[in-house]
């Protein structure tokens, strides 16, 4: 089986190649640029390694965290990773730390953030070299402070940290408008994102439906109050770290309005994050379709 560039050790050329060698190719610029990617690289951590995304997005409920993420997703090799999937699969498969959170989520209690952390963390050490979306966790500023020490224990730190800004007066009216498929939790709006057939689900036909926790009264009022008092000390504790990782917030009423302002943040950010294929396919199609109309004009 092939070993990733990870697992290979940082060693020079010393190593491998005599001394007359490795002087003259590291003395000779123009050689230097022609060296294949395996000689380039560098130690994990060095300001040379290619940057990677790895992000948590905070946002009240109903602010289109998920809109965005699924966006991301699906135009960039991105993976999110849920923190409630993750909990769920580890009690599926009955792993010591699914079995210690079953019981506790059994009795309607709340899995402490040691065990939370372990969930996350067993999944985020397997992917040291991939861009990553994390989903449900961190909620609290004690949970943000044990990532930040495991990260940085893996020297995989996050790289970015993104807060939407949306009003509570635009949320509440979205929430009013808001409908969910809840098998697959598709989510549509009927003032900007409708179902083609309203009240069905655009894939399977299915009824839509209102979450329980869509009341835009007093219920939801009391989430957004939640929010606040457990997630505010969470952005300013790293909205005061400038030096780890990027922290930006984005302000805007719809998806729709936020989403080319975070797109630009990763791509300026993250050069390297390439396009899936299918991505790609769509713009080099809508590019031909360009082309041909300004031939037309013109």
């Amino acid at each position: 089986m092939p070993i990733p560039l990870s697992a290979l050790p940082c060693t020079t050329l010393v190593n491998s190649t005599p001394q007359r060698a490795l002087r003259s190719i590291a003395h000779t610029a123009r050689a230097a640029k022609a060296l294949p990617f395996s000689l380039h690289r560098t130690c994990p951590g060095s300001d040379h390694e290619a940057k990677v995304l790895r992000m948590v997005m905070f946002g009240k409920p109903g602010s289109g965290k998920g809109t965005l993420s699924s966006r991301l997703v699906k135009k960039y090799d991105v993976l999110s990773l849920s923190t409630g999937d993750l909990l769920r699969q580890h009690i599926a498969e009955r792993t010591a730390v699914g079995q210690q959170a079953e019981g506790i989520v059994a009795q309607g209690g709340l899995v402490p953030d040691e065990i939370m952390l372990q969930v996350v963390t067993g999944k985020l050490d397997a992917l040291r070299n991939r861009h990553w979306i994390l989903d449900g966790f961190p909620r609290t500023l004690n949970q943000g402070k044990l990532l930040d020490t495991h990260l940085q224990a893996q020297n995989t730190p996050l790289s970015l940290v993104v807060n939407l800004d949306v009003a509570d007066e635009v949320i509440l009216s979205r929430i009013s408008d808001r409908w969910v498929h809840l098998p697959s939790g598709r989510i549509y709006n009927m003032s900007y994102n409708r179902p083609k057939v309203d009240g069905l689900d655009d894939e399977t036909g299915e009824p839509l439906a209102k979450r329980p926790d869509d009341n835009p009264c007093a219920f939801f009022v009391h989430r957004l109050k939640q929010f606040r008092d457990s997630t505010s000390p969470l952005i300013s504790y790293y909205a005061s770290k400038p030096k780890s990782a990027r922290m930006v917030t984005l302000h805007g009423k719809t998806s729709d309005e936020i989403w080319p302002k975070l797109e630009a943040v990763v791509r300026s950010s993250f050069p390297n994050l390439r396009e899936r294929a299918a991505a790609r396919r769509q713009h080099s199609l809508s590019d031909t379709f360009m082309t041909g109309e300004d031939a037309w004009v013109s």
